[in-house]
């Protein structure tokens, strides 16, 4: 393979590459193998098709795609590796040439680590960690167990009423609010052993309400260290010098973008409709998000730069265990954004861990 790097502004890399076409024809079966995890061919359940007859049913693009994906998946970490590149945040790759028989050529476009000057990072931890209204003790009230008893009981209301409706689906929403008018409480099923059985392994009503008071005190807990943690990030911001890669603040503003899709998705709307809805284009909401953008790319670079002064890095067998339970549960998942993501998760709660502990 031959690499050529190139340095670009803002603390970004270039890496040029030719992989020789005797090598990247070694991930053919490997190409397959992906491939056929995801094709359904008739006569064959779904992954189980010979080798032979998925390159039958698969176009000749495709199947050089899934090399070049596969080929650089396993290059592109020891090409980072070999060069030495401290690369941070997912890298932007580019196919250049592709086709049958002759090498694959890319580019790669990645951010690495710039000079960060911060502050005393321990202190700032440690003052937020003393503080008394960041160590007051749990309470889960009593208040608190009855509103989801009483929300679980109102569920199983709406539950046995609506499969008495079944039909109803064209409804507007007037005459479906008619049909399902509001369930009063005198209504609810009884919260008894009966009724805790229903949620799954429960024997009586008492061990189901158990369940709850410790749920709602591990959220409770959460919502308490997640509160000082915010804290800690600000103030680290606040006080960090350092230029922030484009490439990383782009990666943080798809990210922004990829979950309002989601949401929007999942609540029955199209993107576009919602975009019309509210008067603006993708361009506009990338352009709103910049700055927040850029404040979490900035928090990336400073978590990843208290772990290299403290060598809190995930171990490589942490990183795989991981990447193959990822993997593994989705099929479709790209190995290196799938990598890229455990490494940057991990790294995050090993820093945190760490700042916890400051006293």
């Amino acid at each position: 393979m031959k690499i050529t790097i190139n340095k670009l502004e803002k603390s970004e890399v270039e890496i040029v590459g030719i992989l020789e076409v005797t090598e990247f024809e070694k991930f053919e079966d490997k190409a397959i193998e992906r491939i056929g995890e995801r094709m359904e061919l008739p006569g064959f359940r779904k992954g189980k098709a010979p080798a032979t007859v998925i390159k039958e049913n698969v176009s000749e693009m495709e199947l050089l795609e899934e090399m070049a994906e596969a080929a650089l998946s396993v290059n592109y970490i020891k090409i980072l590796e070999d060069n030495k590149i401290d690369a941070i945040g997912r890298p932007q790759i580019a196919i250049t040439k592709i086709a049958k028989g002759s090498d694959l050529e890319f580019k790669i476009t990645t951010a690495v680590l710039p000079e960060m000057k911060l502050p005393d990072y321990k202190s700032i931890a440690g003052e937020e960690n003393i503080k008394e209204e960041n160590n007051k003790e749990i309470v889960v009230e009593e208040a608190d167990i009855e509103k989801v008893i009483k929300d679980l009981r109102k569920m199983r209301a709406e539950q046995a009423k609506g499969s008495n409706h079944e039909g109803h689906e064209n409804m507007t929403e007037e005459e479906h609010a008619a049909a399902h008018p509001e369930i009063p409480e005198s209504e609810y099923p009884l919260f008894d052993d009966e009724f805790a059985k229903s949620f799954g392994d429960f024997k009586t009503a008492d061990e189901l309400k158990e369940k709850i008071k410790s749920n709602l005190k591990v959220e409770k807990t959460t919502e308490q260290k997640d509160k000082v943690r915010l804290v800690i990030v600000e103030e680290l911001v606040k006080h960090t010098e350092g230029e922030i890669p484009e490439i990383l603040i782009q990666s943080e503003t798809d990210k922004m973008m990829y979950k309002l899709q989601a949401d929007i998705t999942n609540i029955g709307f199209k993107f576009e409709d919602y975009l019309k809805q509210i008067n603006k284009t993708e361009v506009d909401l990338r352009d709103e998000w910049r700055v927040d953008a850029e404040k979490r790319a900035k928090f990336q670079m400073i978590i990843h730069s208290i772990s290299e002064k403290e060598n809190l890095k995930p171990t490589e067998e942490e990183i795989e265990r991981d990447v193959n339970q990822i993997t593994t549960m989705y099929k479709d998942a790209d190995p290196t954004r799938a990598r890229a993501y455990v490494e940057q998760m991990m790294e995050n709660e090993k820093v945190f861990t760490f700042l916890e502990a400051q006293k």
